[in-house]
């Protein structure tokens, strides 16, 4: 039950992430292409001089939480029911997607974005495994 509701929903989820990583919130084409390659360091320096926590929450915790469905794609992609193929996929595809927001300048290249995708994706995967052991009757 819960995969055929995940294949219904991931393509138009997809649809909108992609949407609020190019268009979304405010977003507004930079004049200079921008890019940001130290790991860890950009977060910090987001959160030590932002203000309001809820900024810090919506965009932090944001990388990581919504991308916690795409660790399910195996259910969709039998491929990518293994972890290391996932996660290769998973950065491949997300570098693309950061480069075109450098190429686009509708957003800014971050290594930190793919960290915390990544991360998000990670979660999601070790939910599916938790998901398809002790729950396998709901999950079909």
């Amino acid at each position: 039950m819960l995969k055929k509701f995940y294949q219904i929903t991931i393509f138009p989820y997809t649809l909108f992430l992609l949407y609020l990583m190019f268009f979304g919130m405010g977003r507004y084409q930079y004049d200079e292409h921008v890019i940001r390659i130290e790991p860890v360091y950009s977060t910090l320096a987001f959160i030590n001089n932002t203000i309001r926590v809820w900024d810090i929450l919506r965009v932090v915790i944001g990388n990581v939480v919504m991308f916690i469905p795409f660790g399910f794609l195996g259910w969709i992609f039998p491929k990518l029911k293994d972890f290391q193929s996932l996660i290769f996929t998973f950065v491949a595809s997300i570098v693309i997607v950061e480069a075109m927001q450098y190429f686009t300048r509708l957003g800014i290249f971050e290594v930190d974005d793919i960290l915390l995708n990544t991360f998000g994706v990670c979660i999601g995967y070790l939910i599916c495994r938790f998901l398809e052991e002790k729950f396998s009757r709901l999950v079909l």
